[in-house]
């Protein structure tokens, strides 16, 4: 199978075993996520899911739910009240302990309080997307307001990384997020703690959030070239 097969397969899989109907679902951010969100559209066209209340975690997942004819619902909702059943989402990195590295797409703010409303957290990956330790492939992405670029790419070259400004591919200049904001793409060379890391890169003035996901997830889907989809459940 080739990358799309794959991608399109744990979305479906992830949908077709976790979601049911009447469920507040968080749905993510990036390519393979954006497959669940088709899954769940088509499962609601045919009827076999009903009232659901879909919270998407970045503009490109809300075009797609409405392209895709879902309706999209905040999480500030009373009906929902800040609290999901289940969120689908992908991730950059996934160490043995299923902690996370996100924010390939720059939605890494609303992914974390998405992630943080949910009850069950599924996130769905290629094989190739794991590691066996986090920073090893992916770099730690960090979402800062533009007024203090230098301020906090100085604070995170003083906890060891080497921070790079992300450039945009379409236009000349900077990604700017879903909120207006900058995002550096940080490389640590060595191991290092998450639990540690995170809560000193949020004590820089200036950011908002960070890659690091340390909110445990409950379902792991992992997809693998031959076909193979591995649901692995934390006990």
């Amino acid at each position: 199978m080739d990358a799309t097969d794959v991608k399109r397969a744990l979305g479906y899989r992830a949908v077709d075993e976790l979601v049911r109907s009447g469920m507040a679902l968080g749905l993510g951010t990036g390519s393979t996520a954006i497959e669940a969100v088709r899954r769940v559209a088509e499962r609601v066209r045919a009827g076999s899911l009903k009232d659901l209340k879909a919270v998407a975690t970045s503009f490109q997942t809300e075009v797609a739910c409405r392209e895709s004819g879902l309706s999209v619902w905040s999480l500030n909702d009373p009906a929902i009240d800040g609290r999901l059943d289940l969120t689908i989402d992908g991730a950059d990195e996934v160490d043995p302990e299923w902690l996370l590295i996100k924010g390939g797409g720059a939605a890494m703010l609303i992914e974390k309080i998405v992630a943080h409303a949910s009850r069950d957290y599924c996130i769905i990956v290629e094989a190739h997307k794991l590691a066996g330790r986090l920073g090893e492939k992916a770099p730690v992405p960090v979402e800062l307001v533009p007024e203090a670029l230098a301020t906090v790419r100085r604070s995170l070259q003083a906890l060891g990384g080497r921070a790079e400004l992300r450039l945009a591919k379409m236009k000349v200049g900077p990604v700017i997020t879903d909120h207006g904001n900058f995002v550096l793409d940080v490389r640590f060379p060595g191991p290092f703690d998450p639990l540690e890391l995170e809560r000193q890169i949020m004590l820089i003035p200036g950011v908002l959030a960070h890659g690091i996901f340390t909110r445990p997830v409950t379902d792991l889907l992992v997809g693998w070239p031959d076909g193979l989809i591995e649901h692995r459940k934390r006990s």
